[in-house]
């Protein structure tokens, strides 16, 4: 047996076989707040633009109506809500992130969306375990390719070339597939995997459609997995065709997928957004408000901001368009403005009327970037604040708000949940989703958390 085949029949045991009481208490509680972070930034992305118009074309062609399109009241087909509502929970740029990048808005759309076909209740701790076990799936594929810089790097967007494994994986645990029904789910998920950084160049709406195009993928690679369509048992060797040789020729590093199996999760390293902004701007949102502080003054006072940063990061995120949405949320001169002229970054920061402001142009202008080739593509930007009276600090956050060393508190969360959350359901019904998340491994029937979804 071959070292590739050998990873994908252990990934394959790891995915059967996992318990609940196999995940400690803290991975249990860190999970909740992953659930509930993204089904806040699921329902708020329901009312986002690219989410209406992509469901107005899938639910005009009709489907058997089964599973529940969050924050609306139409059911759809498990693969268009799967896909649905993977695009709703990115729409906004406010899913967590660290996995395979966004693993919220790929693993939880298609496991809420394949409970309709599953044959048994499914418990809370039940899918407390899928969702673990999507998120492991998806990171381990992208460490296997290299890395987060190294795979973007290349021009592919991880939470969709990787995300489709993690959506599989969750999916077929609930179906409860068996070991070669869940093998070949993975062999076809590496077909459907795809999706590239192009949209970066001109703030197109590509991106969004990434976690659900993998959501989707991963509900389509299990169900046909499931009827007996047989998938690569090889997927991830060195053979020509393989999924590393593939997409991760140089910077593959396969014994990433199965390291540590079962003993470190996966999920533990990922972060929840403060911010409606890619990661890759939260640092420096953190490092503006800390100088605002030490310097004592109003955004309004500051002359200049300087920002030293990754030829990575400067790739992904210091282009000058911001003229749509999707490119604002991708730019670190607009997150660093709206820190000043609005005092925040959150989704308010990023309305069309904000970011036609005269005054956020201005202060856009005012934010200077600076390449510098020593910076590690996976380290954080310097931030420089020039006040109008001359003062000069300066200060790199290592750790944004948000990751697992520096987490939002329980009342941040809270705040972020139901203000998303409330953009789309009755307030008391988003408060009772609240509670029945936050408790969820004493639910019997996690069929109450779709209706509340309704």
């Amino acid at each position: 047996m071959s070292k590739g085949q050998d990873a994908q029949s252990q990934l394959v045991s790891f995915i059967r076989h996992t318990r609940f009481e196999d995940l400690p208490v803290e991975l249990v509680a860190r999970t909740k707040r992953h659930l509930i972070d993204t089904l806040g930034a699921g329902l708020v992305g329901a009312t986002s633009q690219v989410a209406k118009e992509v469901s107005a074309v899938l639910l005009s062609e009709g489907a058997t109506p089964l599973a529940t399109l969050w924050g609306r009241k139409e059911y759809t087909s498990p693969r268009n809500a799967a896909l649905l509502n993977g695009i709703a929970a990115h729409a906004f740029e406010l899913d967590d992130t660290g996995g395979c990048d966004h693993s919220g808005a790929v693993v939880i759309p298609a496991i809420l969306a394949i409970l309709p076909l599953c044959q048994r209740v499914i418990s809370g701790e039940e899918l407390i375990t899928a969702v673990v076990i999507g998120y492991d799936v998806a990171r381990r594929v992208l460490e296997a390719c290299g890395g987060y810089s190294a795979h973007n790097g290349a021009g592919w967007h991880s939470t969709s070339t990787c995300g489709v494994f993690g959506a599989a994986a969750a999916a077929a645990r609930l179906l409860a597939l068996d070991d070669r029904q869940i093998s070949n789910a993975l062999g076809i998920a590496g077909s459907f995997s795809g999706g590239l950084w192009a949209f970066i160049h001109d703030g197109s709406q590509s991106k969004k459609l990434h976690a659900g195009r993998a959501a989707e993928g991963g509900v389509l690679a299990v169900l046909s997995a499931q009827v007996g369509i047989s998938g690569p048992g090889q997927l991830f060797t060195t053979h020509w065709g393989g999924f590393l040789q593939t997409l991760a020729p140089t910077t593959a590093e396969p014994a990433a997928l199965v390291a540590e199996l079962g003993q470190t999760w996966k999920l533990l390293r990922c972060s929840i957004k403060p911010y409606a902004s890619c990661r890759g701007t939260h640092s420096a949102i953190d490092a503006t408000g800390i100088l605002l502080e030490r310097l004592a003054v109003a955004g309004s006072d500051i002359a200049e901001v300087q920002i030293t940063l990754s030829p990575f990061l400067y790739e992904m995120c210091g282009d000058e368009q911001i003229s749509s949405l999707a490119a604002a949320q991708m730019s670190i001169r607009y997150a660093v403005a709206a820190r000043l002229v609005y005092g925040h970054a959150g989704l308010d920061a990023y309305g069309g009327t904000q970011r036609r402001d005269p005054v956020l142009l201005a202060a856009i202008a005012r934010v200077n970037l600076q390449v510098d080739p020593t910076f590690s593509a996976d380290g954080e930007p310097l931030v420089t604040l020039v006040s109008k009276q001359g003062d000069r600090l300066s200060l790199r956050v290592d750790i944004a708000l948000g990751a697992p060393a520096n987490p939002v508190n329980d009342q941040q969360l809270w705040d972020k949940f139901i203000s998303l959350a409330s953009k789309a359901l009755p307030e008391e019904q988003a408060r009772h989703l609240w509670r029945a998340v936050l408790s969820l491994e004493a639910c019997d029937d996690v069929r109450v958390i779709e209706a509340l979804l309704r």
